[in-house]
């Protein structure tokens, strides 16, 4: 069976993927101002690493944990939910059938508990 990640054609299209979709994330008002500040260039290599990863690529991500990379930042799930649907315009932009764009962020939702901060209950 062939990965996700040879099936949209590997490290190049990935990477087209990601650049596409920071373009999107920096030109969000809500999200931009998450990665003010950034390396973008090691940012983004990291991002195409944890993809290709997550994909069934090449193992190369040695970088924090999803939770320890986002720790204390103050993400709630409305971001997390426009972050996936910029990816998603992302990987239809670059062509990604309809099937493996829904699997790839299949893959991504599990993620939200470990990069959403916890919400604290209101006191009576």
């Amino acid at each position: 069976m062939t990965s996700i990640y040879d099936q949209i054609g590997g490290q190049e299209a990935l990477t087209a993927v990601v650049d596409d979709f920071y373009r999107r994330v920096l030109a969000d008002r809500g999200l931009a101002p998450y990665f003010a500040g950034a390396n973008l260039p090691r940012l983004k290599g990291r991002q195409v690493e944890f993809f290709a990863k997550a994909l069934g690529g090449p193992d190369f991500y040695d970088g924090l944990s999803m939770r320890d990379a986002h720790r204390g930042r103050g993400i709630g799930q409305e971001h997390f939910d426009r972050v996936a649907e910029l990816l998603t315009e992302s990987l239809r932009a670059a062509g990604v059938p309809g099937h493996l764009v829904d699997q790839i962020v299949t893959a991504i939702a599990p993620l939200a508990p470990e990069i959403v901060a916890p919400t604290k209950l209101a006191s009576p």
